[in-house]
């Protein structure tokens, strides 16, 4: 039986005693199998989040694991594996970062005249003028494949993605993909760094232990964020003449935009002065009402970021989670929680909202949330496959230490006997 797992969600009965069901339990004898008792039980929502899907672009997927439980695993134990040898590589530079042209440019040759690599390079990176105007340069480019953001689908095309500059391009990795991502080897040549462990000094050796699958992951959930928007807009009426008229019908009209985000959805107050005052739904419950500047819904990766700077606690990206951490609440007593991945949240503006919210995903796509609109997020099943240099635990703890400087102080001086006499 220790290999049996169990769902069994159910209500206690009183015809039903605990006795009766393990007699009933004991009879099943093949392992890794799922049983749903519903003789006199009403299934509830499992608080698990959705199992990821393992596979990233057209060709990776994660090694199986075959002492997993459900989708939790050892950390360790994630590895990279190739289904067949990666042929496309996406190459992912800031724009307008002038120290970045030479490991760019070194890279890209590395992947296409030594590693013989179909390379993806984003339209708007070539325009840069010391790009274009660099006629040795050149040559290579014109092996490129490129494409335009929101333009061009490339998803089904990438094998895995390189990212040139800080932890912003790992950000703008995860926007190009909305379902299925591709594994991200993340180079620190920006600021922060906290989620690009790689050094460029040694590119050569460890882009080749990549394209050989010989890696540790690290799957960063992202949330499935769904923004509803009430467009009241008035019908125009036209006369016979054709002349429009000013006083028409109100027609309402219903857009609904999603987005997959790798660290957290704000919703702020924006320009105005007052207090935003937007309700929190869970499951369909209203749990509490935020009065304050905002709040943040990370993931575990985003904890670390606007987060933890709102004093949010910080959370292992393998932690299956949702954080909800307020902006300056005016209240005392309202401190950030965190809820199972597997819930399913509802922004809304209250009724007695004195002014309209603002919400941005991952930094961006910027919008106005006014009454009537609502904005559902929950755990996606499309998480981020982030390539490690070492493993899943060593590389996030180093990254506190040396990024956010966690437990930082000067040690205690020793104190000896002839001390402790005093």
């Amino acid at each position: 039986m220790d290999n049996l797992m169990l769902v069994c969600h159910y209500e206690q009965h009183e015809s039903h005693c605990m006795s009766c069901i393990l007699k009933n339990l004991h009879t099943c004898l093949v392992s890794s199998v799922i049983i749903n008792l519903n003789v006199s039980f009403r299934r509830t929502q499992s608080l698990h989040g959705p199992s990821p899907v393992t596979t990233f672009g057209p060709k990776a997927c994660m090694l199986q694991n075959p002492h997993a439980v459900m989708h939790i695993q050892d950390p360790a134990s994630q590895r990279l594996t190739w289904n067949k040898p990666p042929k496309s590589v996406l190459v992912i530079k800031k724009i307008r970062d002038a120290t970045l042209l030479q490991p760019f440019k070194e890279l890209c040759i590395f992947l296409t005249e030594v590693k013989n690599m179909i390379v993806y390079v984003e339209k708007k990176v070539l325009e840069d003028p010391a790009i274009s105007g660099d006629e040795n340069f050149g040559a290579i480019t014109k092996k490129f494949c490129t494409f335009r953001e929101d333009l061009d689908d490339i998803s089904n095309r990438v094998d895995f993605i390189i990212c040139l500059g800080g932890d912003g391009t790992l950000l703008y990795a995860s926007s190009l993909f909305q379902e299925s991502v591709p594994p991200v080897m993340a180079f620190h040549l920006g600021s922060l760094g906290f989620l690009t462990p790689f050094k460029f000094d040694t590119y050569q050796s460890q882009v080749t232990q990549i394209i050989e699958g010989n890696a540790a992951i690290v799957l960063r959930s992202r949330l499935k964020v769904r923004v509803l928007k009430e467009n009241w807009e008035k019908k125009a009426r036209v006369d016979e003449k054709g002349i429009i008229l000013t006083n028409g019908d109100i027609e309402n009209s219903r857009k609904v935009v999603q987005y997959q985000v790798l660290n957290e959805v704000v919703v702020d107050r924006g320009p105005s002065s007052y207090l935003s005052n937007v309700d929190l739904f869970l499951d369909g419950h209203l749990i509490t009402t935020v009065q304050g500047d905002g709040v943040i819904v990370s993931t575990p990766t985003g904890s670390t970021a606007y987060a933890v700077a709102a004093g949010a606690s910080m959370i292992h990206p393998n932690v299956p989670a949702i954080m909800i951490t307020p902006i300056c609440p005016h209240s005392l007593s309202f401190r950030p929680i965190v809820v199972p991945a597997g819930v399913e949240l509802k922004i809304m503006l209250s009724r007695d909202a004195r002014n309209t919210a603002w919400v941005s995903f991952d930094g961006r796509k910027r919008q106005e949330i006014c009454h009537g609109d609502s904005i559902t997020i929950t755990t996606s099943c499309f998480p981020v496959p982030s390539i490690c240099f070492r493993d899943p635990v060593n590389d996030w703890f180093e990254s506190l230490a040396q990024c956010l400087h966690w437990n930082v102080r000067k040690k205690q001086n020793y104190l000896s006997s002839e001390d402790e006499e005093f």
